[in-house]
């Protein structure tokens, strides 16, 4: 593979952007979570996933998106400590969970699910909200019954299967996330992102992408990642069924690059 300098590879994205629509490289289309967007431009440029064909590749991560789309940008996968206990397959999901709208259709009859978009200022409506415990250097994940809107007679029914299942109390272990874990492997991650947007269309079942944004992302600060937490600009989304868990997801609002990076550089 022939390597390039950072100007080189944003020069090859810009040659891409300028001949039009691609075929998606994956067959399925899912605006929510599928990757494609970055997929199919790494297949554009002739490279692997996840490896950029620069001499510091490892510091730099590609990302992208669908125009069209609200959804929050993923920035990485970590589950939630202790680890060791598996705490979203062994605490959350039987003893937090709810019944999954495709239970006893796509799914058997005791399927659970358990999605949540958690932020800092508030409480979800099932009681839920992360905490950026400075002094204790963490995120906790905390759960406080009084905080659930039992006016919703769903909600007030699954509270009533929690207090049968587990009890009312906080949970136990309590999930975090360690500053320094979250040091290391957030700041690997995304140090810095070659962030790429996409104008989408579909065909006989098949989508396409057109690259119609480049933005390049350094400089990242955990202090300013700490900050994003703290403002309801990064969230912690839970995304767990009883048949599979798809992730615990650290994502951020669209928007706002330039509270997590000292430099933002719009391409194109």
């Amino acid at each position: 593979m022939k390597l390039l300098s950072k100007e080189e590879l944003i020069d090859e994205i810009v040659k891409i952007s300028k001949k039009g629509w691609f075929k998606s490289v994956k067959s399925t289309i899912d605006t929510r979570n599928d990757g494609a967007v970055g997929n199919t431009l790494e297949f554009l440029l002739g490279i692997e996933e996840n490896n950029l064909p620069i001499p510091n590749a490892n510091d730099w991560e590609l990302k992208g998106q669908r125009t069209e789309t609200s959804s929050l940008i993923t920035l990485k996968h970590i589950e939630p400590s202790p680890q060791a206990y598996r705490i979203v397959s062994n605490l959350l999901l039987p003893k937090y969970g709810w019944k999954h709208k495709e239970a006893g259709k796509k799914y058997p009859e005791t399927e659970l699910s358990f999605r949540s978009t958690t932020y800092s200022s508030s409480y979800t409506i099932r009681g839920f909200k992360i905490i950026i415990d400075r002094p204790l250097e963490k995120v906790r994940f905390i759960f406080d019954s009084n905080k659930v809107e039992i006016a919703k007679q769903e909600i007030n029914e699954w509270l009533h299967s929690v207090e049968s299942r587990v009890g009312l109390g906080p949970l136990s272990p309590e999930p975090y996330w360690g500053f320094n874990d979250l040091r290391r492997q957030i700041g690997e991650k995304i140090k810095n992102c070659f962030y790429v947007i996409a104008e989408t269309k579909r065909d006989k079942g098949q989508e396409y992408f057109a690259y119609t944004h480049l933005i390049v992302l350094s400089g990242f600060s955990f202090e300013n990642f700490l900050f994003c937490l703290e403002n309801d600009i990064i969230f912690i989304d839970f995304d767990a069924r009883t048949g599979h868990n798809h992730g615990t997801k650290f994502r951020i609002k669209q928007g706002h690059w330039k509270n997590l990076y000292s430099d933002v550089k719009e391409i194109f």
